[in-house]
């Protein structure tokens, strides 16, 4: 299980993801419900606190590590560690780890209608893969979303993902449906690259 922690940038602050943050997460989701057909995000006060507690359960089930996204010092949005995993390396392999995970995803990402095309997401992201890349030192960041969410998959290529393919029938989609879900992912032989990109990006 990973434990809890803050990511702070110039304009960015991640931090975990707690019952307090049921009304303004809320609020962030009520500004516009358009960008959101093929995402989970919740839908007034109530279903702010059960997704929630869903993610906060998954800490526990499915190594999972939440957080709330404040801009500016404004809640906006809710992003999250996922399916971090430790591997099983040979006997007396000195890359055997108990304390980190060997890899990890960067997924359940959304922001509010006023946050998005804006530096918010670029920073946000670079915030995670640095300290994946570089407290964690993985060997692998994947990311994946519905394949038929076109904006979402622009702007995990815009990271400097690779598309690694589709994956049919992966999981249920958020409007009821048997979802594919496209497959990125950054290896750590590319991040010196992907962090050069990200920070001209914020200049």
């Amino acid at each position: 299980m990973l434990a809890p922690f803050v990511l702070k940038g110039p304009t960015v602050t991640l931090r975990p993801l707690s019952l307090d943050d049921a009304v303004a997460l809320a609020a962030a989701a009520a500004e516009s419900r358009e960008p959101y057909a093929f995402t989970r995000v919740p839908d007034g006060v109530e279903d702010a606190r059960r997704y929630i507690d869903g993610a906060l359960a998954e800490r526990e089930t499915r190594g999972r590590l939440p957080f709330v996204t404040l801009w500016q010092d404004r809640v906006v949005g809710s992003t999250s560690y996922l399916g971090a995993e430790r591997w099983r390396w040979p006997a007396g392999s000195p890359r055997q780890r108990s304390d980190r995970p060997d890899v990890v995803e960067i997924g359940a990402t959304w922001l509010a209608a006023s946050a998005q095309r804006t530096r918010c997401n670029t920073e946000a992201k670079l915030l995670m893969l640095a300290h994946a890349f570089d407290v964690w030192q993985v060997h692998r960041v994947s990311l994946k979303t519905d394949a038929r969410n076109m904006q979402s998959r622009r702007a995990i290529e815009r990271l400097g993902a690779l598309f690694e393919g589709v994956r049919r029938a992966d999981m249920p989609g958020s409007d009821g449906s048997v979802r594919d879900s496209a497959y990125y992912s950054i290896v750590r032989a590319e991040w010196p690259q992907v962090r050069t990109r990200l920070e001209a990006a914020l200049t």
